[in-house]
């Protein structure tokens, strides 16, 4: 692909490459928006029901298949990722907008998560129980639920992907899968690697389209799970819409995560994890950190460096070397972001860098938000509790830890939080009383391994984790059996 060439926009349906037949879809470069990245007709309702029945048709087959054989396809397609790791991530950097170190990595990244996957055969599949009758063990063992639809966002076009779908079919499930429309390419990407790797027909169904589409296959009658990633609003609606139903819903949702920074914490490396959670990804990720909780004996000191810090970083297209930090996904994004930082202003709020327009040209017609620090006094602030999910930090000062995990607690989420501190007991105290899914001490509030459960706690998940054995959880439903033979030969 080249900037000056789309990509053309494909399903996967029943094993088939084919174009669509609904509205036009576009994708385009959010630093430089005049350019399409892929384009081609959206998927339709009709698509969804071809592909529900593919995979319905695959589902037995496929779940007959040892998991060893599915574990093989996984691994070769791994390979496949792999293989093409820097062409892919420079053509996520330019679809998405995150750097290309970025992007490389986020393929990198994917391609692990299929390797572990890949490797599950080898691992416990099952349990026994002692029997309190003779002659008898309890066994449980699990097998797939069926079709999963999976829905995915635009901030990991191919890594999230990757962190359902692996589980979806190494468990034996078949999957329809709506990526989001602003990346479809990655999308395409990741299924010709399955498919290439030896993914028989209809294992893995790909449709690209609008809200329709995603409608459309939350209501299907033969979709037996939905696993969503993307806004609470979205997630909460599918959860609902499912549980008239039946429908196990797994979903990961909203974040508004808290770095605190006590007194006593390393300075250098409470700066540099911060930046990286803030700004990594243009904060366009659910683990990002958009609130900083400061005791008052760093708080001066570390505002300053944060802001100075801030203001010093390369902001631009994101596949230069040199840059830090690309654009958000889009103008309406970067709209509803500039209009959060303008209302944390009249509610009271101090911007300490950033929050305002880029007047360069290059910059200008692009999608960009400068990294910008605004610190809140007492007041409400809508930037304290709404997520923005761009580069935009809110501080507020604690008068000690209590008050500072207290502040880290304060919100209706509680996905992910970073904790600063070079005390053990004060380490044990944020593990006991913040309330999240996912707890660092001494890094940065972002960042999720393969083989460790991933999600959040209160608002920002329903259902079972994903990643690791969580993902089992939700892919698989146990059976119990009660084994006993017959009278012993004579």
């Amino acid at each position: 692909m080249t900037v000056n060439t789309p990509a053309p926009l494909r399903h996967l349906i029943a094993g088939q490459w084919t174009g669509g037949k609904g509205d036009e879809i576009r994708s385009v470069d959010p630093a430089r928006p005049q350019t399409v990245v892929a384009e081609g007709a959206a998927a339709t309702a009709d698509d969804v029901e071809t592909a529900v029945a593919a995979a319905a048709e695959a589902a037995r087959r496929w779940a007959a298949t040892p998991m060893h054989q599915r574990g093989a396809v996984l691994l070769a397609a791994a390979e496949i990722v792999d293989r093409n790791a820097e062409d892919w991530g420079l053509e996520l950097s330019i679809e998405e907008g995150k750097t290309k170190a970025e992007g490389i990595g986020e393929v990198r990244r994917a391609a692990q998560i299929l390797r572990y996957y890949g490797n599950e055969g080898d691992r416990q599949a099952g349990e026994i129980y002692s029997s309190p009758r003779a002659g008898e063990q309890i066994l449980i063992t699990r097998k797939p639920v069926g079709i999963i639809g999976v829905i995915t966002p635009f901030n990991f076009p191919i890594a999230i992907p990757a962190w359902k779908i692996a589980p979806a079919l190494i468990y034996g499930n078949t999957v329809v899968w709506k990526p989001a429309s602003t990346v479809p390419l990655l999308a395409i990407r990741l299924a010709h690697a399955l498919t290439t790797a030896g993914l028989p027909a209809g294992v893995l169904n790909l449709l690209i389209g609008n809200a329709a589409v995603g409608d459309a296959l939350v209501n299907h009658r033969d979709i037996d799970a939905i696993s969503f990633t993307g806004s609470t609003g979205v997630g909460r609606r599918i959860a609902a819409t499912a549980a008239t139903r039946g429908v196990p819903v797994q979903a990961e949702m909203g974040g508004k995560n808290a770095a605190v920074v006590l007194d006593d914490a390393d300075f250098d490396l409470a700066l540099e994890q911060v930046m990286l959670g803030a700004f990594r990804s243009t904060g366009q990720k659910c683990t990002a950190t958009s609130r900083l909780i400061l005791t008052e004996g760093i708080a001066d000191r570390f505002l300053a460096a944060l802001a100075q810090r801030a203001d010093a970083l390369v902001v631009g297209n994101p596949t230069d070397a040199a840059t830090q930090m690309g654009p958000v996904i889009s103008d309406s994004a970067r709209k509803t972001i500039i209009t959060g930082i303008e209302t944390a202003r009249t509610q009271g709020a101090t911007v300490l860098v950033g929050g305002q327009p880029y007047a360069d040209e290059d910059r200008a017609h692009g999608y960009f938000i400068a990294p910008t620090v605004v610190e809140l006094g007492d007041r409400p602030a809508d930037v304290w509790t709404d997520e923005l999910f761009g580069p935009v930090v809110a501080v507020r000062r604690a008068a000690d830890a209590d008050e500072a995990f207290a502040l880290a607690n304060d919100s209706e989420f509680g996905l992910s939080a970073a904790v600063f501190t070079q005390d053990l007991t004060r380490a044990l105290q944020a593990v006991e009383h913040i309330d999240v899914g996912i707890l660092h001490i001494n890094s940065e509030s972002a960042g999720a391994d393969p083989h460790v459960p991933f999600g959040g706690a209160k608002k920002s998940g329903l259902g079972p984790k994903e990643q690791g054995t969580a993902a089992r959880e939700f892919y698989t439903h146990t059976t119990t059996v009660y084994l006993r033979g017959g009278a012993s030969p004579r």
